[in-house]
């Protein structure tokens, strides 16, 4: 199953970034071969819409669950339609996010 993280940096030591659609890194995990990669978010500058399209992102990297600081309110529905679940989570590094999973 992959799982995105939202991310401030690109390292496994950046912390989780509170912001969804405007974080800067999406850091997906993938706990079959326990890989992760970041990839910047290409909606990060968007001047609107910067959910749904952080939504699109991540969904075409197939994955499964989401852990983030908050998610704005137009996401909810997007991502239930999409099957993805929304986990909340603030304050810890990546690292510690991916040892939960």
């Amino acid at each position: 199953m992959k799982i995105a993280i939202t991310s401030e940096g690109n390292t496994l030591s950046s912390l989780i970034d509170s912001r969804f659609g405007r974080c800067a890194f999406f850091a997906i995990l993938d706990t079959d071969t326990q890989s992760t990669e970041f990839f910047p978010n290409p909606a990060k500058e968007s001047s609107e819409g910067a959910g749904p399209a952080a939504v699109q992102f991540i969904a075409s990297k197939g994955v499964k669950k989401i852990v983030a600081g908050e998610f704005g309110g137009k996401i909810k529905s997007l991502l239930d339609n999409l099957q993805i679940e929304m986990l909340n989570d603030s304050g810890k590094s990546i690292s510690e996010i991916i040892k939960q999973f």
